[in-house]
């Protein structure tokens, strides 16, 4: 008898609970409302977020939602968040007993970044990824270090960090749901 599982190594028809945080580094203030609605779609319950003023891009605001919900949520915000452009984002998604945990970081200028996160909380890159990277590196001569930086979402931080510290202090929002 073969253990059919679905996505995110889950047996197919299990329901695992896991929770996670969506960072909103910066949005401009007219798509908040649908950026709120977009969540409330995705989480199934209406989401009313504690804007606050993003001063790093004038008229942005940026905002914080702590959730619970089934392991793969924060895929499927990234996946309905991202196309819309001009919002800088993250989302996290903590490990389960069935599932790795997830780090998403999306900027405009550079797309989608998503790295495995273990128990401890760190960044865990497959072997076929640092193969990768040496091969990149050696057909290329840059150094192995910039690929590595890469791997680890390197470029993505540098680029929120400056949002990131113009949010300390901001409200957080908890939202959790309830699964019948």
């Amino acid at each position: 008898m073969s253990d059919r599982r679905g996505t995110h190594g889950v047996p197919h028809g299990a329901r695992v609970q896991t929770r996670g945080v969506v960072f909103v580094q910066s949005c401009p203030r007219a798509l908040a409302a649908h950026l709120e609605w977009g969540l409330a779609d995705i989480l199934g319950q209406p989401v009313g977020l504690d804007w606050s003023p993003q001063p790093v891009i004038a008229g942005s605001v940026r905002a914080e939602l702590c959730w619970t919900g089934e392991t793969g949520t924060a895929t499927r915000i990234v996946s309905a968040v991202h196309g819309w452009g001009r919002v800088r984002f993250e989302v996290t998604e903590e490990p389960t007993a069935l599932t790795e945990g997830e780090r998403f970081s999306v900027t405009p200028g550079l797309g989608i970044y998503r790295a495995v996160i273990g128990v401890h909380g760190d960044v865990q890159v497959p072997e076929e990824r640092l193969r990768g990277a040496i091969a990149r590196a050696a057909l290329s001569g840059a150094p192995l270090e910039d690929e590595l930086t890469r791997l680890l979402g390197g470029p993505w931080d540098a680029e929120l960090e400056p949002f990131r510290y113009a949010g300390d202090g901001a409200p957080v929002r908890w939202l959790h749901q309830v699964v019948s």
